[in-house]
């Protein structure tokens, strides 16, 4: 007897669904793990959990922070590269501040909460805090001395045109110094918490300054990756920590030069990205080498 055949088409949709319930849902999962326990790749199954005296450190695919409880970086240890992952490398929040290169006014409110800094204040801030470790020239262009946006709302007579007849640093409020004293013969006045000169009419107006073109500090040191949880640092960031670092540990730079060479990967298939070194092992190898106290 020939089905019906509505009856004979609902059948045959049980009968895929079966079938790819049995095949996606459990023998493609299972072979995964299997795979992933075959010699060799059970530890990046894992996670690639990295152990220093029996104890769980953390993992060599996830960076992390290496600062004291008030947020200041431990000088003994290479830095790792910012994060915007949560509250800063977290693997459940894994992501990116969102802010691209036209970020550059920051929200200035007298409730902290309702402050928001732009990428630019950010890369100001951190490049200012990096050169005062490093004992570098932590200066980039269009920052002021302060470590801000150097950005001025600059309003004029007809709109776009037309005298300049206001001006307005819009990321320094008081009791902040202009960075600029005047611009086109205006006195530039602080920025008032609260206020939208942008809204108001104001051009934004990044100003270049006299930092050098070729910043001390890597951008990789100022900036938050994709994922906001890059275990590794590029080597020029490296490098620039090294001395500091040797100082701290009273090592011969040159030793841990070598151990920096030594954690250092080169391009991903030989052609993808740039060499990487991996901060955590790196650490945990300067504290086999050379132990402080």
């Amino acid at each position: 007897m020939r089905l019906p055949s509505w009856l004979s088409q609902h059948l045959a949709a049980l009968r895929a669904v079966l079938v790819l319930t049995a095949l996606l849902g459990l023998a493609y999962p299972l072979a995964l793990v299997a795979v992933g326990r075959l010699p060799g790749l059970d530890h990046r199954a894992d996670g690639s959990i990295v152990t220093a005296g029996g104890r769980k450190v953390g993992s060599a695919l996830i960076g992390q922070s290496f600062t004291d409880a008030e947020g200041r970086p431990v000088p003994w240890y290479f830095q790792s590269r910012p994060s915007a992952a949560g509250d800063g490398y977290d693997p459940t929040s894994t992501a990116a501040s969102n802010l691209g290169p036209e970020s550059v006014v920051d929200t200035l409110a007298t409730n902290p909460d309702d402050a928001r800094l732009s990428l630019l204040t950010q890369v100001c801030e951190r490049s200012r805090d990096i050169g005062a470790l490093e004992g570098v020239d932590g200066r980039r262009p269009y920052c002021t001395a302060d470590g801000v946006g150097a950005v001025l709302a600059v309003f004029r007579a007809h709109g776009l045109t037309g005298p300049v007849t206001r001006v307005v640093s819009v990321n320094q409020a008081a009791p902040a110094t202009p960075f600029l004293a005047s611009y086109q013969g205006v006195r530039v006045e602080l920025a008032k918490p609260g206020e939208d000169y942008v809204a108001e009419g104001g051009l934004v107006t990044p100003i270049r300054g006299d930092a050098p073109d070729r910043p001390a500090v890597p951008a990789d040191a100022v900036t938050a990756s994709g994922s906001g949880l890059d275990p590794q640092i590029s080597p020029a960031y490296a490098e620039l920590q090294l001395a500091r670092v040797a100082r701290e540990r009273g090592a011969d730079p040159a030793a841990v030069r070598r151990l920096v060479a030594a954690h250092t990967t080169g391009r991903a298939l030989g052609f993808m990205g740039g060499p990487g070194v991996n901060v955590l092992e790196l650490n945990l190898a300067l504290d086999r080498e050379f132990p402080r106290g």
